[in-house]
């Protein structure tokens, strides 16, 4: 039975392009791809699905961050490797750039991979006690305002102690993959993916001393708002946005199923940190 390798591209003439190349590139080597469902004009000798197959060998994500999440959600559960190529602005979740990818792509098919896995965390949300919907999330969950609204008022309960009342513009709980996003941003620490742990932080806090907080990833963190809450949301890796009120409760915890992110031979966490978020500095 042949591979079949997925594809994410995100909606950008260059990445687009690149797309077309690395398909035909696959395809004359035999291989099977299969892209994930979208808008836009479609190739006869290409299958698009709504959902990754279970029998992916693997899936390569064309575009920045915001792709990479898309695809992620794409997988769902399912221990499907995967790999980002960077097109995007940031490309924190790029495991290389457009000028290494065929050969990076080349090596994986021919001589296989290794992969990280990267903590997700679980998203359960009822309304009035009742279960109303689960999220999966690798890199954060944010409750934040609207921009007309007043501070947010958040209760948060670490392992059913009351931690503190957050009033705040809103609150990340992050992973640590999830460190370099938004809670960065909002003066968060940057937490290396190996440490097992779950990241709270408020955004533009009224008190100054609600700092960020960093928690076992063993913890399970429940949310709830204060009265007379109006115009918030609840955001998940950025792609889903949930209205939600005092009548809410969140809970949130360590996912059962890691991502499975595959890492190329020589690649070094702090290099990529190094690169990214251009910092100075270098051997002597």
């Amino acid at each position: 039975m042949r591979k079949r390798i997925g594809l994410v591209v995100k909606n950008d003439p260059k990445a687009q392009k690149t797309a077309f190349k690395f398909t035909k590139w696959l395809q004359d080597r035999g291989l099977e791809v299969v892209r994930k469902d979208g808008s836009g004009s479609k190739s006869a000798k290409t299958k698009y699905a709504s959902k990754a197959p279970a029998d992916l060998y693997c899936v390569f994500v064309l575009g920045g961050d915001g792709t990479f999440l898309s695809a992620v959600r794409w997988i769902g559960d399912q221990a499907i490797a995967v790999m980002g190529i960077k097109f995007g602005e940031v490309g924190f979740l790029a495991e290389t750039l457009e000028a290494q990818f065929f050969n990076a792509a080349e090596r994986i098919l021919d001589h296989g991979f290794s992969t990280f896995p990267r903590m997700r965390l679980t998203i359960d949300i009822y309304c009035n006690g009742t279960f109303l919907k689960r999220e999966t999330v690798l890199n954060d969950m944010v409750i934040n305002k609207g921009a007309l609204a007043r501070l947010a008022q958040i209760e948060t309960y670490i392992d059913d102690y009351h931690l503190t009342d957050f009033r705040a513009d809103g609150l990340i709980v992050a992973t640590p993959t999830g460190s370099t996003a938004y809670s960065l941003a909002a003066g968060g620490p940057i937490i290396n993916p190996s440490v097992p742990a779950i990241l709270l932080t408020p955004i533009c806090p009224f008190t100054l001393t609600n700092r960020p907080l960093i928690v076992p990833e063993t913890a399970t963190i429940k949310i709830r708002l204060a009265r007379d809450s109006s115009d918030i949301m609840l955001t998940c890796d950025g792609q889903v946005g949930i209205p939600i009120d005092q009548s809410h409760t969140i809970t949130v915890r360590k996912s059962a199923s890691d991502l499975h992110m595959i890492q190329l031979p020589g690649q070094n966490y702090y290099e990529i940190l190094k690169t990214r978020l251009k910092w100075s500095g270098g051997r002597s």
